[in-house]
């Protein structure tokens, strides 16, 4: 309760009166008066409030002054709008927000990467966010001196930005990813196809990875959360044991689960991988991958990968809960497609609401309250063409109070 510290020492040592016979402690009446305290924050404190939740720093005396003024007038969005032109929340808030989906440990204590100042840059500039798993698009710097240019094969250009001290909310650029790092413009699919992405989840492997963090990162679901055994394995890959430790049954309740949605799934990835040498993703039109074929002999009658088709198979079962969109035809070709049809669910929409809340408030939704203000914002979201800056802005107003 900020501006209202209680000493929990003070209040284990209060004195104890009684009531009607009943033990009562001090204790309780600070807590009430505590309480009460905090629910008639002022316009000014409500203002430091949202400041502080969305920049990470305190306004300038200026700037407060406006925010208090536009809550007075009962305009807390525009004073939540104010906020969002602060630099810390491009350099601070947002690159922690999207440090961790760039990386398997998911740590925040990454540098500064294309896929990071993407999720920026599209802030920013509000576009669609239901775009960033799937667009031709990739934020650089521009105008800081003695910067190295961008290079598909190193991350030095944004390393330098972070080390130079870059403002990140004047100095990134929208470019087209495909005239940068090579992938045709078909091929390309937002931070999907970063060099970030591709370092940390089109190496090596199976390519399963870049599916499973996708899930993990943009629509709140690991692959335990998803399993459903229920549909066909007809897609599942050869690599897969049909009888772990000569057991059928592990394959049939567990490994299924997963398998038999997300290897049709992964299939979009058959025509990607990050080359280590070269550092930089390699892009190969109609030529599987050969670490699609890895452990081929674990099961010789399983599913041999042809091409990049993917199909949906969870949009039947358990995870047609998930929201697909009705339009979408549920199946296509290769990463771009596929990122548009996890973005166009519902649990996409959820997911980021969910992300900002937890990173605004400070705390996960627990409520009544609280969720249904998630699914107003999420309305809003997309409502409003996917704006993450206004979902960003709407959540530190709910929590103003808090």
């Amino acid at each position: 309760m900020s501006g209202h510290r209680i000493d929990h020492l003070a209040i284990a040592a209060a004195p104890r009166v009684r009531r009607g016979g009943a033990p009562v402690t001090v204790a309780v009446a600070l807590l009430a008066v505590a309480a009460s305290a905090s629910l008639v924050a002022g316009p000014r404190e409500q203002a430091k409030r949202i400041h502080d939740r969305i920049a990470g720093v305190p306004p300038s005396a200026q700037v407060l002054g406006q925010m208090e003024a536009d809550i007075v007038a009962g305009r807390p969005l525009d004073a939540a709008n104010r906020a969002l032109q602060a630099s810390s929340f491009y350099n601070v808030t947002l690159k922690n927000f999207a440090a961790p989906w760039t990386n398997r440990e998911q740590s925040v204590f990454v540098p500064l990467n294309d896929y990071t100042a993407t999720v920026i840059g599209m802030v920013r500039d509000d576009e669609p966010f239901n775009t960033v798993l799937s667009a031709d698009v990739l934020y650089t710097g521009q105008g800081v001196a003695g910067v190295a240019p961008y290079s598909p094969s190193s991350n030095d250009h944004y390393e330098q930005l972070e080390q130079r001290g870059a403002d990140l909310r004047t100095v990134l650029v929208k470019q087209q990813q495909s005239s940068l790092n090579g992938l045709p413009a078909a091929a390309t699919a937002g931070v999907v196809t970063s060099r970030a992405a591709s370092q940390a989840f089109f190496v090596a492997g199976t390519n399963r990875a870049m599916l499973r963090f996708t899930l993990m990162n943009h629509m709140c679901r690991d692959l335990e959360q998803v399993m459903d055994t229920t549909r066909p394995p007809d897609r599942i890959r050869q690599d897969v044991s049909r009888s772990p430790g000569g057991d059928a049954r592990v394959f049939l309740n567990n490994c299924v689960g997963c398998h038999s949605g997300m290897d049709p799934l992964a299939q979009a990835y058959a025509y990607y991988h990050y080359d280590e040498q070269q550092a930089r993703v390699v892009y190969t039109a109609g030529q599987v991958q050969p670490k699609y074929f890895n452990n081929a002999d674990n099961f010789k009658p399983g599913f041999v990968t042809k091409d990049d088709r993917w199909d949906n198979y969870w949009r039947r079962g358990n995870n047609q809960l998930l929201g697909w969109d009705s339009a979408s035809p549920g199946g296509g070709n290769g990463a771009k497609s596929l990122g548009q049809e996890l973005a166009g669910s519902d649990a996409f929409a959820q997911c980021q609401v969910e992300k900002v809340f937890r990173a605004v408030c400070f705390r996960t939704p627990g409520s009544a309250a609280d969720r249904a203000r998630i699914q107003t914002i999420k309305g809003a979201f997309r409502a409003s063409n996917y704006s993450l800056r206004r979902v960003f802005a709407e959540t530190a107003v709910y929590c103003m109070g808090d």
